[in-house]
């Protein structure tokens, strides 16, 4: 009866680190190319906030990060919110430009509560090859897909 609880002890403690890794295990990673990025909640999230950013309504494309993104937004001061917004409305394109490069360009990698969009272009001429790459990252919960770090 002894060897048998230790036994069943040795098991149990041995497999208990498996128990804390199997979160890692459980998110199987996705990924997703072409209009089908379009179609994700994500993608359509982040042609949203690009089209708003492009209009000049950066506060209306804050709405579409986490709620920790939008505190760090408000917290800037408001010269620096003011610099920010023009910085990223002469980087962005229009709702239907971006969803083309999406769809010519992009990858979502989905993994568990969150996914990353990565645009990466690339552009070869007479001075020879360059590379674009945009990057943004995604929080994923119940109410769906907001813009995070």
């Amino acid at each position: 009866m002894k060897i048998r609880r230790r036994l069943a002890l040795s098991v149990g403690l041995a497999t208990l680190p498996l128990l804390w890794l199997a979160p890692a295990f459980a998110a199987e990673k996705t990924e997703l190319r072409g209009k089908a990025i379009l179609e994700h909640a994500c993608g359509k999230v982040a042609v949203k906030h690009m089209g708003l950013v492009h209009a000049g309504k950066m506060e209306e494309a804050v709405q579409l990060g986490t709620a920790e993104m939008q505190e760090q937004w408000q917290a800037m001061p408001a010269e620096d919110r003011q610099m920010m917004s023009e910085m990223m409305k002469e980087m962005s394109q229009s709702e239907e430009d971006y969803s083309a490069e999406i769809v010519a360009h992009g990858l979502l990698a989905v993994e568990g509560p969150a996914a990353t969009l990565t645009v990466e272009k690339k552009t070869e001429d007479a001075s020879g090859t360059s590379t674009e790459t945009m990057t943004q990252r995604y929080a994923i919960d119940g109410t769906g897909c907001r813009i995070s770090r």
